[in-house]
């Protein structure tokens, strides 16, 4: 076999490789959307502290510099910078009980009483998808969202390890926000042994 053949057999095998492949992501895709289910609070319960407090006292560093290091798309301070935008809250800790949800920000808690919304399957254009989780304020409370969002990597009823958290009033503009993600870690949990969960997750 000459060289041009051998090209156009090499050639045609990886195109053929390429085609199955993405006829199994598309059936992939399609199995995916059947495999998501309702999902309660009680998969969030608990006393959780917010992550932003360890980047801004550099406990995160290892992140970055693993990160950089093993995925080699950003520099550490690219990934830092990217990764503070994503944290950044001013809610420090959050604590869920049965259907209540309080917030603590500045030392001071607000608690609304939540019931479920659904969820949301998103594609977003990096190709990836996500399923957000939607819990809806029973009755007006001061100080508290309207709407909050959980997104913890999980499609099914699961209790988290840890979460994304998205609130505020407008449901649908929640469900647009991909720059911020404030990321919440058991409160018994300190900063080293959350950087090593990051590491490894």
């Amino acid at each position: 076999m000459g060289w041009l053949a051998s090209l156009f057999f090499c050639t045609k095998k990886v195109l053929d490789s390429v085609q199955i492949r993405c006829t199994s992501l598309h059936f992939y895709y399609a199995i995916h959307n059947s495999h998501v289910q309702e999902r309660t609070l009680s998969d969030w319960e608990g006393d959780w502290q917010s992550v932003y407090p360890y980047l801004l006292d550099g406990t995160l560093d290892e992140v970055f510099e693993h990160k950089a290091e093993h995925k080699g798309d950003k520099t550490f301070e690219e990934y830092k910078a990217y990764y503070e935008v994503g944290y950044k809250t001013n809610t420090e800790r959050i604590v869920i009980d049965g259907n209540n949800v309080t917030f603590y920000e500045n030392g001071k808690a607000y608690t609304g009483e939540y019931q479920t919304d659904g969820y949301e399957i998103l594609n977003y254009e990096a190709g990836n998808r996500g399923v957000r989780y939607v819990f809806k304020l029973v009755a007006p409370a001061d100080n508290v969202p309207q709407y909050i969002q959980f997104s913890d990597h999980n499609i099914s009823p699961t209790k988290a390890e840890h979460y994304h958290l998205y609130w505020g009033d407008d449901c649908e503009s929640l469900l647009n926000e991909v720059t911020n993600w404030p990321t919440y870690f058991p409160s018994e949990m300190d900063g080293h042994t959350i950087a090593h969960e990051m590491i490894a997750h």
